[in-house]
C-alpha cells in the first residue's frame, strides 16, 4: 500500500498539483492520524476534493460518478457488507452480469478492490467519487432496510420531529428533507416506478391519507403509501430535487431533475399544484437512454407500413398524427424522423417538451417566458433552410397557417392534433379557422392512433369473451374461427394480465373525393365514409388484427376505441 500511495503522491507532485513539501506534510498527517493520503491532502487544504476526484479519474482511467444523480438498488447495496463499505469508503452502484461497479473515494486502493472482489465473488470495476458524497450515500443506503414497507416502519417520527397534526415550519422542514431516511424513501418511490415501467408517479394528498399511484401501460395502479405525516417531507424533498421553492405552497410549480439507475438516465419532470389537502405532485419519467423504437416495432401492419413509408419520403406536404394525450403520437413522430434522417436532409423540430434527443436533428424547446412559441419558433425554422420540420403540436390558427405555408413552399411537415380519429383532423383544422382549400391542398395524410396493452407472456391463457363484447367489436359471428387470449394476472404484470403496449392505427390518405369534401366543409362522418371507401382501415379493425394475432384482448381494444 505504501508503494501505491507514494505513487499517487509522486504523480500529484509531477503534475504540479501539489509541491513536494506539501506531499511530505500530508504523509506526516497520514501517519500521525491514520488518514488516507487523499483525505490528508484535502484536510490540509492542499487540493480541493473535486480537483482530486478529477485527477484520480484521469490518471487511473476510471469514470467519475456524481452519486447524487444515481438511484442505487438496495439489492445491489446488499452485495457489499456495511463494515467493508465504510472501511474503504466505497459504495456499489451498478451490477451488470458478473461485474460490479463501485464508487470509491480512493480507487488507487488495491487492497480494497481485492477484498471486495473476494467477499462478493464479482469482478470489481472502480469508479471515483468525492469522499463527502460517498459518506452521504453510505448513510442513506446502509441506514435502513431495502423495501419501502420496511423503511416506512423504521421511521422514527419523534426523531424527525414530525407529526400528523402540525404544520412543519420551513426551517425545520429543510433539515428533515436532508435526513437519509427521507432521501431514501423518495428514491425508493422513483426506483419502484422505474422498475415497474411507469410513465408517471402521482403523489396525492387526501384528508387522512397520502396516496401514491403509478401509471403503468396507461392506467394508474396504487402502491403501498407512506403515512400522512410524511407528506410535507416527501413533497419538499421532491421539490428540492427539482430546484423548486419549498416555501411556496400556494401556486403551481414545475421543475425537473435527472437520476441514474442501473445504467439508465431517467429524466424526471415535476409538476406541483396546491389542493385543499396539500400539494399534489406528478412526476413524468422519461428514460433518456432507452433505444428509439423503429416504425416496424410500433405496431404497423405490413400493408399500412408500406403506405406510410411512401408518404414520409414525399418532398413536401403535411403529415398529421392524431389521438388523445398519451396515445404515443410523439413516439411515432420520432420513429418517422429517425427513418428518414440522412446526411442529405436538414431536419429541425420545435417541441414542448423535447422528450428524447435525436442525433443529427436540430431540436428546439418551446419557451413561453421568452415568447418562443410554436408559431414564432416555426417562423425562425423556415429561415434555417430545412427540408423536414416537426411541430410538436398545432394548437392555434397561427401555427396551423405557418405550417401549411411551409408545406406549400416545398417542406415536409410533421405535426400532431388532438382528435379522436383521422377524418376528424380536417374538421379540427377548419374549426381553427384554416381555409378549407389550404387544408385540402397541404395535408397529404392523417394517422390516428391509440395504445393497447399487450397480454402478459407470463400468464397468457385462452378464454371466451362475453357475447356482448364480441358483438360490440363485431366478432360475434366469428367466435368459432378465432382463438381469444387474455392475461390471467401474475406478479410480473402487477396482476393486471398485461405487460407493455403496442399501437393500433388508422391511416387516411385524402383522394379527390375527400379533397372535395374538405373544401365543401363536409362533416367528419361523411369524410370517414369516403376514407373507408378509399381503403382506410379503422382503429378498431386494426385492433381486431392484434386480437387475432394473440397480442391483445377484445376488452382492451374496446376500452381504447369505444369513444370512436
Amino acid at each position: 500500500m505504501a508503494r501505491q500511495r507514494k505513487s499517487l503522491g509522486e504523480s500529484l507532485v509531477e503534475e504540479g498539483i501539489i509541491t513536494a513539501e506539501q506531499l511530505k506534510q500530508a504523509q506526516e498527517e497520514e501517519s500521525r492520524r491514520g488518514l488516507r493520503l487523499t483525505k490528508a491532502l484535502v484536510k490540509l487544504g492542499f487540493i480541493a476534493e473535486d480537483d482530486l476526484v478529477s485527477f484520480l479519474s484521469e490518471k487511473l482511467g476510471v469514470p467519475k460518478i456524481e452519486l447524487s444523480n444515481y438511484l442505487i438498488d438496495p439489492k445491489i447495496v446488499e452485495l457489499v457488507p456495511e463494515e467493508l463499505a465504510r472501511k474503504y469508503e466505497l459504495i456499489p452502484v451498478l451490477k451488470i452480469g458478473s461485474r460490479l461497479t463501485c464508487a470509491m473515494a480512493d480507487p488507487w486502493n488495491i487492497l480494497a478492490l481485492d477484498e471486495v472482489r473476494a467477499r462478493t465473488g464479482l469482478v470489481i470495476e472502480p469508479s471515483v467519487a468525492g469522499e463527502t458524497e460517498i459518506k452521504k450515500a453510505l448513510n442513506e443506503h446502509y441506514g435502513a432496510k431495502g423495501s419501502m414497507e420496511d423503511l416506512i416502519k423504521s421511521i422514527d417520527e419523534k426523531k424527525l420531529g414530525i407529526g400528523a397534526d402540525k404544520e412543519i415550519d420551513i426551517k425545520k422542514l429543510k433539515g428533515i428533507v436532508e435526513e437519509p431516511v427521507v432521501i431514501k424513501l423518495v428514491n425508493l418511490i422513483v426506483m419502484r416506478a422505474v422498475k415497474e415501467g411507469a410513465s408517471d408517479i402521482h403523489i396525492e394528498p387526501e384528508e387522512e391519507t397520502l396516496k401514491i399511484r403509478l401509471r403503468v401501460d396507461g392506467l394508474l395502479h396504487e402502491i403501498e403509501s407512506p403515512p400522512k405525516h410524511l407528506q410535507s417531507a416527501i413533497v419538499s424533498r421532491i421539490k428540492i430535487m427539482a430546484d423548486l421553492d419549498i416555501a411556496e405552497r400556494r401556486i403551481p410549480q414545475d421543475g425537473r431533475f435527472t437520476m441514474k439507475m442501473e445504467g439508465k438516465q431517467i429524466d424526471v419532470r415535476v409538476s406541483c399544484v396546491p389542493t385543499i389537502y396539500g400539494e399534489n405532485v406528478v412526476m413524468r419519467l422519461l428514460d433518456a437512454s432507452s433505444a428509439l423504437l423503429t416504425l416496424e416495432e410500433l405496431g404497423f401492419s405490413k400493408q399500412m407500413l408500406e403506405r406510410y413509408n411512401k408518404l414520409i419520403i414525399r418532398p413536401h406536404g403535411i403529415i398529421l398524427v392524431t389521438g388523445p394525450t398519451g396515445s404515443g403520437k410523439t413516439t411515432t413522430l420520432y420513429a418517422s424522423l429517425d427513418k428518414i434522417n440522412t446526411a442529405e436532409k436538414n431536419i429541425i423540430t420545435i417541441e414542448d417538451p423535447v422528450e428524447y434527443k435525436l442525433a443529427g436533428i436540430r431540436q428546439i424547446q418551446v419557451d413561453t417566458k421568452v415568447d418562443l412559441t410554436f408559431a414564432n419558433g416555426l417562423r425562425s425554422i423556415l429561415r434555417q433552410d430545412p427540408n423536414i420540420i416537426m411541430v410538436g403540436e398545432i394548437r392555434d390558427l397561427e401555427t396551423a397557417e405557418i405550417a401549411i405555408q411551409a408545406a406549400l413552399t416545398g417542406h415536409l411537415v410533421f405535426s400532431t392534433l388532438h382528435t379522436n380519429d383521422a377524418p376528424g383532423a380536417m374538421t379540427r383544422l377548419t374549426d381553427m379557422g384554416v381555409e378549407p382549400f389550404l387544408a385540402s391542398s397541404s395535408v397529404i395524410a392523417v394517422l390516428a392512433q391509440r395504445l393497447v396493452r399487450k397480454i402478459c407472456a407470463g400468464c397468457k391463457e385462452q378464454y371466451e369473451p362475453t357475447k356482448e363484447a364480441l358483438k360490440d367489436i363485431g366478432l360475434l359471428n366469428e367466435r368459432q374461427n378465432t382463438v381469444f387470449y387474455r392475461g390471467k394476472g401474475c406478479p410480473k404484470c402487477m396482476n393486471t394480465g398485461y405487460k407493455g403496449r403496442i399501437s393500433i392505427y388508422e391511416l387516411m390518405i385524402p383522394d379527390e373525393k375527400i379533397h372535395n369534401a374538405i373544401v365543401a366543409k363536409a362533416p367528419s362522418d361523411e369524410m370517414r365514409k369516403l376514407a373507408r371507401l378509399a381503403g382506410m382501415i379503422t382503429l378498431m379493425e386494426d385492433g381486431i388484427v392484434k386480437i387475432r394475432e394473440g397480442v391483445t384482448s377484445v376488452e382492451e381494444v374496446l376500452r381504447v376505441t369505444r369513444e370512436e
